[in-house]
């Protein structure tokens, strides 16, 4: 059993160093269905823009609010929710921060707590950021507002 164990390791380290120095060299043109197609680098597309300079109208009655700022390196886990450093009812003030809606602070059985309810705890199930991005499909949506 040891025996194949080390022989399946020496394998795998055998394919890995394989394919690390065959992707080294320079990579020849691609034979594929279309015929010979030449290797291209293709860049990243541009990212959209977040802070686009103040917040957006929301869209319909009762859409969560869309968050205005960055959150890609914000921890939410089980134990940790960085939104609440700032926008908790206790800390929102001395921040200059918007202040979580008291519906945030009901239990499952609507009794007031001082905590933020387990309900409400992970952010980005309903709060997305902001960001200044063309639309991916064509979209006719209106705000409620407009549409008489």
């Amino acid at each position: 059993m040891r025996i194949m164990f080390v022989a399946a390791l020496g394998l795998i380290a055998g394919l890995s160093f394989g394919s690390v120095s065959a992707s080294s060299q320079q990579a020849p043109d691609i034979k594929t269905l279309r015929g010979n197609v030449p290797t291209v680098d293709l860049a990243a597309p541009e990212v959209a823009r977040q802070n686009v300079g103040g917040r957006f109208e929301r869209a319909y009655r009762q859409q969560p609010p869309l968050i205005p700022h960055q959150i890609d390196r914000y921890q939410i886990d089980l134990r940790t929710n960085q939104c609440l450093s700032c926008h908790d009812w206790s800390t929102a003030a001395k921040n200059a921060a918007p202040t979580l809606s008291m519906t945030h602070y009901l239990d499952r059985d609507g009794r007031q707590t001082d905590t933020v309810a387990g309900t409400r705890w992970f952010c980005n199930q309903c709060h997305v950021p902001q960001a200044d991005a063309k639309d991916l499909v064509e979209n006719t949506f209106k705000p409620s507002s407009t549409v008489k």
